[in-house]
């Protein structure tokens, strides 16, 4: 009766914390040009970053979708000077709903623009779309295992 109630418990618990990721949306919001700011790829912060790094930012997005923008650095480039990274909400994504990367024109200007869905999601890359999707697939068959030995 014990090990079900402590399985039931971590089933809730872990299906609570998809539920979080599901509620907040937030996305990452900088600039950074050449090699000044920390905006640029790699980036390599994450939430508990936010309030010590100066020109980063996680704001509240009502739309739900994320956007980074990347201009200039083209093929012809020498170096990357004129290149531009930045990390926004966008006010909607795109028509069928999916997270990709593209070249495209985004105010008057050719640029590589990524758009993704979740919370903070336009940060470093995730394992999979949802974030937490592959850790429980691992996580629950052990558990289980685990659980139902004893």
């Amino acid at each position: 009766m014990q090990s079900s109630s402590l399985f039931l418990l971590a089933v809730i618990f872990l299906i609570s914390l998809v539920q979080i990721d599901g509620l907040l949306r937030r996305c990452y919001q900088c600039r950074s040009r050449g090699e000044l700011g920390s905006c640029k790829d790699p980036f390599t912060f994450n939430a508990t970053d936010v309030d010590s790094e100066p020109g980063l930012t996680a704001i509240p997005c009502a739309s739900g979708w994320c956007g980074k923008v990347i201009e200039g650095g083209g093929t012809y480039a020498i170096d990357d000077y004129d290149l531009a990274t930045q990390r926004m909400c966008v006010q909607r994504g795109p028509d069928d709903n999916m997270d990709r990367c593209a070249d495209t024109i985004y105010n008057y200007k050719k640029v590589y623009m990524c758009f993704c869905q979740g919370d903070l999601c336009n940060g470093a890359r995730r394992l999979s779309r949802e974030g937490l999707t592959l850790p429980l697939m691992i996580l629950l068959p052990i558990l289980t295992a685990v659980l139902f030995r004893s």
